[in-house]
């Protein structure tokens, strides 16, 4: 089966540095993939890559195989990709439910209009619904993002990436910041958006990690040292010399 993402020899250079260093992953149709590494591996430049929010110097990206190494963000958006990112990325000043909203329009055909009343669109208003109730958020339909407590833009975050009924989702450290119970709600959500979907997920918590994913890919400096699953990684030498250390032990 192709691949629901594919990169191969991808390169990306900031000026003579090199970041991305010849990556090669290909990521299977409804898998949960973690992307794991030191700070400064390259995590968030290869999200950025595959979601053209930056272009890669060289090789090749598709999904579900379909080139899209020189699309723009929208385009690749309109394919069947959504991302989160590290730094919460809502309308603060817009509610929940015109959050959700915003990522439900597109994806059910409406472009933009001047004479259409949006809260007469029936099918948008339902499937904005739907996405409330299952991130968790329908008690807060009404209220601002901007005064959410941090968990709960989050979870709105998540709401806003799945609103277009995307098939690959791409979470950036979803649970950064998080207390443990909050990191627990977290995980029990992102186990129920991916369902049906394939889910590429950047996280440092190793307990998210090894709870969530199918797969595990190791990034260091640029390139994959390491790709299997959770217990192939975990007993990895060169995954703990590079990464985990004494957290592997454990």
């Amino acid at each position: 089966m192709t691949p629901a993402l594919s990169l191969r020899d991808v390169r990306k250079n900031f000026g003579p540095t090199e970041i991305i260093r010849g990556l090669n992953l290909d990521i299977g149709r409804g898998e949960r993939h973690a992307i794991i590494g030191p700070n400064g591996a390259g995590k968030s430049t290869m999200f950025h890559l595959i979601s053209g929010r930056i272009k890669v110097t060289s090789g090749s990206i598709t999904l579900k195989g379909e080139e899209i190494t020189r699309l723009a963000p929208y385009e690749i958006n309109r394919r069947g990709l959504s991302r989160s990112f590290q730094v919460t990325n809502i309308f603060p000043k817009l509610s929940v439910y015109e959050n959700i909203r915003c990522g439900v329009l597109w994806s059910l055909g409406y472009r933009y209009s001047f004479w259409r009343f949006v809260d007469r669109l029936r099918d948008a208003n339902l499937r904005t619904e739907e996405v409330m109730e299952l991130i968790g958020l329908a008690a807060r339909r009404d209220t601002p993002a901007g005064i959410l407590t941090y968990a709960e833009q989050r979870a709105l975050e998540i709401g806003v990436t799945i609103a277009g009924a995307a098939d690959v989702i791409m979470l950036d450290e979803p649970t950064a910041g998080m207390s443990n119970a909050e990191t627990e709600l977290a995980t029990t959500l992102i186990r129920k958006v991916s369902e049906g979907r394939t889910l590429v997920m950047v996280e440092h918590d190793m307990s998210v990690v090894f709870g969530l994913a199918d797969r595990i890919s190791v990034l260091v400096y640029g390139q994959i040292i390491a790709s299997g699953p959770p217990e192939a990684i975990r007993a990895d030498k060169a995954v703990r010399e590079a990464y985990l250390g004494e957290e592997a032990q454990a």
